[in-house]
């Protein structure tokens, strides 16, 4: 039986306003009603009763149940703004000892693909936000929606991490299982912990779809689908919104994890966070993943954030923004160049069709795809205006 590794990744956009059908935006560029509405009602159907529920089955079971969080820097801020009774109810639970915290982007940003100095940047910030809000320095790397590869897993070794999780591709993975612990061609000590996708999209996806063939899942079936999964460890790595917000409680959500973690204990298997993965098991084989991949849409690549050309101009226009807002020296600018790198904004762009266009569907806040681009490329415009201003260069 083997082990296994539970993260959840809690993450929350900043949406912007419509405008008036300009090309260029005034500041403030975010719609705060719309962002203090989402955040609220994903508060009150996940943060907080998830919160609540692991918290008193770490306590229960006297620290053999754990698990891990990646906490962006941006839904932090929205916690602070809107909500700072659910960054406490965090800090609360990563408080019991049975909750890693990882490292990633501070704004959950693309920034590894265009700047590797922006790419520092924001995980050093993050890494600075984690010690200022929970008093600890995680050790593994998670990147934005599971970006990676070969040079990836070098950085972050560069940067001293000594764990990094990636998808499972089977284009990389070949005939290997993901339960097992890797490394990347030419890294020295960093681990690679691959996401097993079948059985984590089984909990955040197929849970509560009746057309299933594992529908009605019960944790003695998946206890005996993770004993079929032949390694050391399962990585069930998954949206913390899975638990509430895209899978309702009245779908029995949260009669489902609050069995955890007593039937995987008795079956001879012990929860591990991903530092004590990467501390207990040898990655005795190399994963070799020279293109970028990632956890999103069929193709587990970028392109659902860089697919098209109206992705591609508005990548290309955060990159030309970094000299001018990093040289203005105006902390606000600065700040909100970041946010406005936050993948999402450019996952909104997609044009994709079928499944993974439905998904995009249902998490963009816009008409469509064209409507996401013009109010993107509107705030940025402005930005750009408000850096030459502040540098004192005529636009």
């Amino acid at each position: 039986m083997p082990d296994v590794c539970l993260y959840f990744q809690v993450h929350q956009p900043n949406r912007l306003l419509a405008g008036n059908g300009k090309k260029s935006l005034s500041p403030p560029y975010e719609d705060d009603k719309l962002n203090r509405e989402i955040l609220n009602r994903v508060a009150d159907n996940c943060y907080l009763p998830a919160n609540e529920m692991f918290k008193k089955r770490i306590e229960e079971n006297h620290g053999l149940f754990r698990m891990a969080l990646s906490i962006t820097g941006t839904v932090i801020e929205q916690f602070r703004k809107f909500r700072p009774d659910v960054l406490e109810s965090f800090q609360d639970l990563v408080a019991t000892g049975g909750v890693e915290l990882l490292a990633e982007t501070y704004s959950h940003s693309l920034a590894c693909v265009y700047s590797d100095k922006e790419f520092q940047r924001q995980v050093d910030l993050h890494l600075e936000l984690m010690e200022e809000c929970f008093s600890v320095r995680p050790r593994v790397f998670r990147n934005t929606e599971l970006i990676y590869n070969n040079t990836i897993a070098a950085k972050a070794e560069t940067l001293g991490f000594e764990g990094i999780i990636a998808e499972g591709t089977p284009g990389f993975i070949g005939q290997y299982s993901p339960n097992y612990l890797y490394h990347a061609p030419d890294t020295a000590r960093i681990k690679t912990l691959l996401r097993n996708h079948t059985l984590s999209n089984d909990l955040a996806f197929r849970f509560s779809d009746p057309s299933w063939g594992g529908y009605p899942l019960t944790w003695e079936k998946f206890t005996d689908w993770m004993a079929q999964s032949p390694g050391d460890i399962v990585n069930l790595f998954m949206d913390y919104e899975s638990i509430g917000e895209h899978q309702k409680a009245d779908k029995g959500i949260y009669d489902f994890w609050e069995k955890v973690p007593e039937i995987l204990i008795e079956a001879g298997s012990q929860w591990v966070t991903p530092a004590e993965a990467v501390a207990i098991y040898s990655s005795s084989k190399e994963y070799d993943c020279p293109k970028v991949t990632s956890w999103a849409d069929a193709e587990r690549d970028i392109s659902a954030w860089t697919g098209n050309a109206m992705q591609k101009e508005a990548v290309a226009k955060i990159q030309a923004l970094e000299e001018p807002v990093m040289a203005s020296g105006d902390d606000t600018l600065i700040g909100t160049w970041a946010r406005l790198q936050s993948s999402d904004h450019l996952y909104w762009m997609s044009t994709k069709g079928g499944t993974d266009g439905e998904v995009t569907n249902y998490f963009s806040p816009y008409r469509n795809a064209d409507q996401a681009h013009s109010i993107f490329m509107a705030a940025l415009a402005d930005l750009e205006k408000r850096s030459a201003v502040r540098k004192g260069t005529v636009v």
